[in-house]
């Protein structure tokens, strides 16, 4: 599948959970729920995965974690909180970067509609 498919599935998928568990959760709850359906839907999912980064000659091994990593292609980014901050989105750009992925989706479960909570933030993915 490509970063697009993958992204496909994972915002179908999410709209699927955001339904039926409304927002409003922790974010760790979608988290888990939203692991276990794409999990169900075929695909692979690390969750917490912490991605090392190289700085002034040293190595950092958890400079961070994503909060999902799908089909090891796709960072997943969850947030569950009344609106996103525009710092959420270069953060994203910024793992993207750092663990070498094209392209990232920021879900926000704490929107009303879903819709208005999904953000696709990419780094060198040529759209088809």
């Amino acid at each position: 599948m490509t970063e697009n498919e993958i992204a496909t599935v994972v915002v179908d998928t999410a709209y699927r959970v955001h339904t039926g568990l409304g927002p409003g959760l922790l974010e760790s709850v979608y988290e888990v729920v939203l692991a276990h359906e794409l999990t169900k839907r075929g695909l692979a999912v690390a969750r917490q995965v912490p991605i090392p980064i190289q700085y002034d000659g040293l190595s950092f091994d958890e400079a961070f974690r994503a909060d999902l990593v799908v089909e090891d292609t796709l960072i997943v980014e969850l947030k569950s909180v009344e609106k996103v901050a525009p710092v959420h989105k270069k953060q994203l750009l910024t793992y993207l970067r750092l663990a070498d992925k094209r392209l990232g989706l920021l879900i926000n479960f704490g929107e009303e509609m879903i819709k208005n909570g999904i953000s696709r933030v990419v780094n060198g993915l040529k759209e088809s």
